[in-house]
Parts: C-alpha cells; sequence; structure tokens
C-alpha cells in the first residue's frame, strides 16, 4: 500500500503530465478513433469512387500499368494500391512531369477493366491518418511519446484510484460539476483500461522503435552509409521489363500467404529497375511482408516474412493492425472508434478537472473578508 506522500506525488505526476500533454493527446486520440475508417471516409469524400463496380478478379496489373503510361505519358508512376474489400478500385501514385519533386497526384482506375477514373479529387481519410501519425509535419516518434506518457498517465491513474472495482459503477450526476467530471474520468479510464494499454503501447512502439533502431545501428556500427550523388552521373540505360503479374505470381511464391497490398516501382523502365510487392499474410495479423525484385533480372533482392524474421519482427509486423483495427471488418471498426473516443475524453475532462481544482484553490487562498465593515 503506497504510503499517502507517495500517492500525492503520483498525484501530481499524473495531473501535470496530464495537462503538458493534453491538448496533443486530445487531437491525436481523436483524430485515431476517426481514422479507423480512413477508406470510407475517402469513398465518402469521393462519391464517384463509391459507385464504382467492385470486381471478383481484378484486371492484371501489366493493364494497370499500360493504361497509366497512355494516360500520363512522361509521368513517373511510383505505386500502385491494389483492390480490397473497402475500396473498389486500383489506385496510382505518380509524379508528373514538370511538378514539384515533392507532389505526387493520386490517380483511381477500374478494377475491372483497368481504364483511367482521373484524379483523385479529395484524401481526406489521408489527411487524417497523417494528423494521428505525424501530426500533419512532425516526425512520429513525437507521437511515440505521447504514447509513453499516456502509459504513465495509465500507470499513476491505477495506483491513484486504487479502488477499481468499486468505482465501475460511481457516477454522482446530482453532484458538483468537479465531481460529475471526476467520475466520469475514472470511469471511462477504468471500463476502457484494456484498450487504452493496448493503445498506447502500441502507439510508443510504433513512433519510437524506428528510433531506437536507428540508434542501435549507428552505436553497432551498421548504419548504412550515405550515397554521395555523383555529380553528371547518367541515367541507367533502358531495359526490357517483365510482367508486373509475373513478379507479384513469384512474390507469392518467395513468401507463401503474401497478399498483396502495393506495389512500389523504383527507376522502372532501365537495367536498375526495383520493384517491390508489400501486405499481408492470409490467416496472420501480420501486416509487413515484403519481397524486392531487381526487375530487370527477376532476382528476388530482399525478402521479409514476419512469421520467419524473429520474435521482434513478428511483434513489429503486429503493431499497426492491432493499433489501427483494420483486421476484423467493419465491428471492429466500430468498436475501435467508441473505445478509442474514451482517452480523448479523459483528456478533456482531466484538463477541466485541474482548471476547475486551480479555481477553487484560488477561492480558498483568497484575501479573508473582514470581519466588521470599515466606517
Amino acid at each position: 500500500m503506497p504510503s499517502q506522500r507517495t500517492l500525492a506525488r503520483l498525484l501530481t505526476l499524473h495531473a501535470w503530465a496530464g495537462i503538458v500533454t493534453g491538448l496533443l493527446l486530445f487531437v491525436v486520440c481523436f483524430s485515431g478513433a476517426v481514422v479507423v475508417f480512413k477508406e470510407e471516409i475517402d469513398l465518402w469524400a469521393n462519391p464517384s469512387l463509391a459507385r464504382l463496380p467492385h470486381a471478383d478478379a481484378p484486371v492484371a496489373l501489366d493493364t494497370v500499368l499500360a493504361q497509366l503510361q497512355a494516360r500520363y505519358p512522361g509521368a513517373t508512376v511510383e505505386t500502385i494500391a491494389l483492390p480490397d474489400g473497402v475500396n473498389p478500385a486500383y489506385f496510382a501514385f505518380l509524379q508528373e512531369a514538370g511538378a514539384p519533386a515533392a507532389q505526387r497526384t493520386k490517380v483511381a482506375l477500374r478494377a475491372d477493366t483497368g481504364a483511367v477514373v482521373g484524379p483523385v479529387d479529395s484524401q481526406l481519410g489521408q489527411y487524417l491518418r497523417m494528423l494521428h501519425v505525424f501530426l500533419f509535419f512532425g516526425p512520429r516518434w513525437i507521437v511515440g511519446f505521447l504514447g509513453v506518457a499516456m502509459l504513465v498517465l495509465i500507470a499513476t491513474g491505477i495506483v491513484i484510484h486504487r479502488k477499481i472495482l468499486a468505482e465501475l459503477f460511481t457516477q454522482r450526476w446530482g453532484r458538483s460539476l468537479r465531481v460529475v467530471l471526476s467520475d466520469l474520468h475514472k470511469s471511462a479510464g477504468i471500463w476502457g483500461l484494456g484498450f487504452h494499454i493496448l493503445i498506447a503501447a502500441t502507439g510508443a512502439w510504433l513512433g519510437l522503435a524506428p528510433l531506437f533502431e536507428q540508434g542501435w545501428a549507428y552505436v553497432a556500427g551498421t548504419a548504412p552509409a550515405a550515397r554521395a550523388a555523383a555529380p553528371g552521373k547518367a541515367r541507367p540505360a533502358p531495359a526490357a521489363m517483365p510482367s508486373l503479374d509475373a513478379l507479384q505470381a513469384a512474390a507469392r511464391q518467395a513468401v507463401p500467404g503474401l497478399q498483396v497490398a502495393y506495389v512500389s516501382l523504383r527507376q522502372w523502365g532501365t537495367a536498375a529497375a526495383q520493384v517491390r510487392f508489400t501486405g499481408g499474410l492470409q490467416d496472420h495479423l501480420a501486416s509487413t511482408a515484403r519481397v524486392e525484385f531487381d526487375a530487370a533480372t527477376g532476382r528476388v533482392r530482399a525478402r521479409h516474412d514476419p512469421r520467419t524474421a524473429g520474435f521482434w519482427s513478428l511483434a513489429n509486423g503486429l503493431m499497426e493492425p492491432l493499433h489501427f483495427g483494420d483486421f476484423g471488418g467493419l465491428p471492429l471498426k466500430w468498436l475501435y472508434f467508441f473505445l478509442g473516443l474514451t482517452p480523448a475524453m479523459l483528456s478533456l475532462t482531466g484538463t477541466l478537472i485541474w482548471l476547475d481544482g486551480r479555481r477553487q484553490r484560488a477561492v480558498r487562498s483568497g484575501p479573508a473578508l473582514p470581519a466588521h465593515p470599515s466606517p
């Protein structure tokens, strides 16, 4: 049983951790609750795409690439996203000739014929994801540290509110605003405790694991050396490219059960061309399987199967689906949405409780009224 002094210190830590990170936690948690419907939001924002037919057998990747090259001559096709259970279309990300280096155009294509529909008007779902993962323009480790802060808030809250079971159904609506907010704060924290731990831990991992990996690689001396671009270096010679569909079949042989979601192209059409197939695994939660080829030769450059790459790789592959809840269909998304709103509510109610406490302390410490009015 912690002493009163320890409890007071934990309460102070809990309060200040919540106040310092409260606004950012509210933004990240609220946007995270909404972003579970990223694909549905993008379709809602683009009604013409929602009306496209779903194809039981999507058209070949070679047809999609040929249609893009015919419609956008001179453009560089960088990524092709395959149709899935929500999105009825192929999507391609390309850099058009003469466009700024950082500008990409997202183009939709029919899944049944490969015909180009046109540029996607709105990417609202992607903007919400950028807000949740990067706070738009920040590095991802900032959101990772918010996950750590959330774990600190959870741990201190558990110790402070020791009588958890007794407070499960405590909600005193007829009391003061501070009491009502306090009961709401505790109830939301208790009922959503397991989910909050899951979201905080996976969010911290996703944000900070790459940072620790880079630091370890630097300390161990295994970080890849930066390659200086040689001035005036000639562009690789043109070369005949193999079938994307044949390479996709080879990728599925290299990693059995690979369900390709994205195809990434680099220097396509040249002797230095590379292609990478990325996606999930059939009957498995891991979402980081990939196979990379030298396109001109068809040689496998690298493959990654989380099932055989060791514990840490498997754990890393599980973090994103567990964090975003995109593996159980629409019912699980709704569950993640409602539970995901509770940490945002905790940030709001915790801030209001702290502000009300400061107001009450200011009133109590104010100047005492004189016993008798002065003449």
